[in-house]
Order: structure tokens, then sequence, then C-alpha cells
């Protein structure tokens, strides 16, 4: 698994790559017409027909604000769906919140969520950031990004190790193992290196992006916090 550096991630972070132009072309002053859903979702399921899968999935794509609708537009797809808050607590309106949700303006965002005929139902939100790059996330092995400011540093879980660096500090890197998820908290910890992410909202000072997750990590005596996105 290919490592960032520090500036490079944070740069990533920063925004400052060239934006998808027309993927969100969408009339300033109405939602789009959204196209209908197959009958086979609309129609009852029979009795002993396997039920349509609920569990929430990552989507990621831009999204915008049209007075009280959001509009979410998947990234490399032409097809619009209106996204739905059901998770606890309005946990991803008040993501979006923070990031700076305002009408007219795109957001890159990561929710978890199921689609449901023309809504996509979010339970969670991963990321959201204004203007960001529509990608798809991540690397196939990558299972958590993290990083903090102040000293930078960043770290990486998934495939065969778990890998931080840190500014004027030395790359670690140890064999990766599944964290322990409780509840609300995933751990991990090996040769000396501790990791703690917790379900919680968590805005960078740097980058302006909020993430569904605070982390802490401890190493050679010294304590670093940030924020972490699950893949």
């Amino acid at each position: 698994m290919a490592t960032r550096s520090p500036e490079s991630w944070i740069a990533m972070m920063k925004l400052t790559a060239s934006l998808v132009a027309a993927l969100f072309a969408v009339a300033a002053q109405a939602a789009p017409t959204l196209p209908a859903a197959p009958a086979s979702q609309l129609a009852p399921v029979a009795d002993g027909a396997p039920k349509p899968d609920a569990t929430p999935r990552l989507a990621y794509g831009f999204l915008m604000k049209h007075g009280e609708k959001l509009v979410f537009a998947p990234c490399r797809d032409r097809s619009y769906a209106l996204l739905e808050d059901v998770s606890a607590d309005r946990q991803v309106t008040r993501g979006l919140e923070m990031a700076g949700l305002t009408d007219g303006r795109k957001y890159y965002v990561e929710v978890l969520g199921v689609a449901d005929g023309n809504a996509l139902r979010a339970s969670e939100l991963n990321l959201a950031r204004a203007e960001g790059r529509c990608q798809k996330p991540g690397g196939s092995d990558e299972a958590w990004l993290a990083s903090g400011n102040e000293p930078g540093w960043a770290l990486a879980a998934g495939g065969e190790k778990v890998t931080l660096q840190r500014q004027g500090g030395k790359e670690i890197s140890v064999p990766y193992q599944a964290f322990a998820r409780q509840g609300e908290v995933a751990q991990f910890s090996a040769e000396g290196l501790e990791l703690r992410f917790e379900r919680q909202l968590c805005r960078d000072s740097v980058t302006e992006a909020v993430f569904g997750w605070t982390a802490t990590v401890r190493v050679d005596g010294q304590t670093l916090r940030g924020c972490a996105l699950v893949r």
C-alpha cells in the first residue's frame, strides 16, 4: 500500500484538485428532474421473494442544497437522488452544516446509506468538504485514514500494515489487524502504537472538511489528535 507524506495528504485535503466540471449541472432555482424508479423498485415484494438489500453502503459524490432539498449525484454518473437524513441525532445534517452547507454550493460527500427508489437514505456521514474532487475514495486495501495538524501527521491502516507519518518524526509501520470495535469506538494497539477512533463529527481546522470520526494516536510518549474516516 502506497504511503502519503503529511504534506501531500494535507495538500490533498486543501481542495486544490481540479473540479469535475458539468457533473452537477443543476438549475440554480429548482431541483433537477429525477429519473423514475424502475418498476421493480416500486412494486411490492411478493411473499417468499428475496427482499431488497437494506445494508448501508458507502456512497460518494457531489451534493447540492436547493431550498429544503439535498440533491446527490454519484461520481461519474448522470443520475440524481434526493438525500434523506435518517441518521441518529441528525448526524448527517449536522455534519453538512459544520462543513458550511449553503444553497447552490457544491460539496463532495461520502455517506453510508441505502438507495430507495429516487432517494438515498443516509444513516451516517463519513466525509464532507466544499468543492472537493469527485473520485473513488481510497485504495482497495485501505480500512482507515486519519490525519491531524500541529504537528502534521497522517495515518493509513489496511492491507498488511498501519503506517504513521509525522512532521519531524520518523515513519512508523506495524502489521495491520482488524480494529476492535465496541459501540461507537474502534481501537488498535501494536508495538507501542495505540489508536482510538470515536464515531463523532470532527472538523479539520486546516481543510475545513468534516469527518465522521475523531482520532487519537499515542506513540513514543506523544499524543496526536485529529480526524478519521472509515473505508
